[in-house]
């Protein structure tokens, strides 16, 4: 492929978002499913644990267990999910991936009208039901949350890929983070949506007008997700054509792909990471930090629905908006003022403000809080993010990245996995359903145990610095040969 000046020369930001906004229409078409799946997935997401406790009739431990593992799931088969997208190509890993996805919604709203009929023909209560297993209802919402995990784990790396292929050099980066915030978008469409469609609560008044909810349920949520995905799907195969994937597919070469393919079995071993002691210190000292993302969905609902006055959780999703909104400020700007300072100082920073913030919620229920843990919680977040990455890619040798970045999910998936193994038992012991609750020694826990990581991070910093910058020596070195 040529690479002339014009393709190297720094472009202005407004330069790149004209090229990106007359790209071809496979960017799009990418970026397309990337919000409606934002819209789908975080919708089913954000209120998974409420409806598979009270639709489906589901323990807190079986709940809990359930979220966790689906969840963990779709990291798992990301690792795999990269393989099929390079086998399939990104237009027909796309299709695959929303077809399962399509299933795997239609099997979990599927599995409520089991439960519905176990319900009625005995008049149990909730308590009751979830005391006896529902078979039918619990096997066919597992075999949902399987296929979307499925769906989900081959779409992500499918729409990085998509992104790599339909944008040049010069557009890359800015491409990437369109990607990035159009997925944080969808999640502030569904949460703005959700409370409309969910509840019968007064939605929205303007003057002398009152608009209403649809007072639907968790059910009605799922159903508009699923038919989103039904949208999804048929506009994508409508216009995402084999003619598109052919013509307007920017071709770059991988460098050290040839290389790469003549290394045995044994040489691609040993080449991984696994035996880097700082690269391994610095992504698994993560994980009690991470801890508190998973719980953002684990137990954050149920502590909202349970805690606070019913005028609270009706809002719930526009609580939970506020933190992908955001997002997609503040990760940019944050990161274009820091851009010259230490990564690892930035990655402390922002994993203390995460881990801190969490006391607030210590005293116990109170709105302001709430809403204030919420908005320091996401700017801590958007402090270290967007810097983890970028550490990784600076320590990986050269042609290693991708070993580094995809062995760099697994504390993520472990966090997401492990969290749900106690989750439920925890929210059962000090914010039952019923009875006395206290949720403050609950947060207090996990404020305490989210500490370990930027204390980790503090005691190593030297030591973590120390392959940062021997990396940065070498390819400096290897870039003046």
């Amino acid at each position: 492929m040529e690479t002339g000046v014009e393709e190297k020369k720094d472009l202005s930001l407004l330069e790149t978002l004209k090229i990106l906004f007359g790209a071809s229409r496979g960017f799009w078409l990418v970026n397309m499913v990337n919000f409606g799946d934002g819209i789908a997935y975080f919708g089913i997401l954000t209120l998974l644990t409420r409806f598979l406790g009270t639709r489906i009739g589901m323990p807190d431990t079986v709940t809990s267990m359930s979220v966790s593992t689906f969840t963990g799931l779709v990291t798992l088969f990301m690792f795999g999910g990269g393989f099929i997208s390079d086998k399939l190509g990104v237009r027909k890993a796309i299709t695959f991936s929303v077809g399962f996805l399509l299933l795997g919604r239609i099997f979990l709203i599927a599995s409520s009208a089991f439960s519905d009929k176990a319900v009625l023909s005995v008049g149990k209560t909730l308590a009751e039901v979830q005391s006896v297993p529902s078979t039918p209802a619990w096997a066919i919402a597992w075999a949902g949350l399987l296929f979307m995990a499925i769906g989900s784990g081959v779409l992500q790396p499918a729409l990085y890929a998509g992104t790599k292929e339909y944008t040049d050099p010069r557009t890359a980066t800015i491409g990437y983070s369109i990607l990035y915030a159009i997925m944080n978008l969808g999640i502030v469409a569904e949460n703005f949506m959700s409370p409309f469609v969910r509840t019968d609560e007064p939605f929205l008044n303007i003057g002398a007008t009152k608009i209403m909810g649809l007072g639907w349920g968790i059910d009605g949520v799922f159903k508009v997700c699923m038919v989103i995905t039904g949208i999804m799907l048929l506009v994508h195969l409508l216009m995402f054509t084999k003619h598109v994937e052919e013509t307007q597919r920017v071709v770059t070469d991988c460098e050290n792909h040839a290389e790469e393919q003549n290394k045995s079995w044994k040489e691609k071993i040993a080449d991984l990471p696994f035996l880097d002691k700082r690269f391994m210190f610095f992504i698994f000292i993560l994980l009690p930090v991470r801890t508190l993302f998973a719980h953002q969905f684990l137990t954050m609902p149920d502590y909202v629905f349970r805690a606070f006055p019913q005028e609270v959780s009706a809002k719930f999703e526009w609580i939970n908006a506020l933190n992908p909104l955001i997002i997609v400020i503040f990760v940019p700007l944050i990161a274009a003022m820091t851009r010259k300072v230490s990564v690892i100082k930035m990655m402390i920073i922002g994993t203390a403000v995460s881990a801190v913030t969490t006391f607030i919620l210590v005293p116990g229920p109170n709105l302001t809080a709430l809403l204030t843990y919420v908005i320091i919680f996401s700017l801590g977040e958007a402090v270290w993010s967007s810097r983890f990455l970028e550490y990784v890619a600076e320590i990986a040798p050269p042609g290693r990245i991708g070993a580094y970045m995809g062995l760099a999910g697994i504390p993520w998936f472990l966090a997401k996995f492990t969290t749900g193994l106690y989750s439920g038992f925890m929210l059962n012991k000090f914010i039952p359903e019923s009875g006395a609750q206290d949720s403050g020694t609950l947060w207090l826990i996990y404020a305490v145990f989210a500490c370990i990581s930027p204390a980790g991070l503090i005691l190593g910093k030297k030591w973590i610095d120390g392959v940062n910058k021997q990396a940065a020596e070498d390819r400096a070195a290897a870039a003046a040969k």
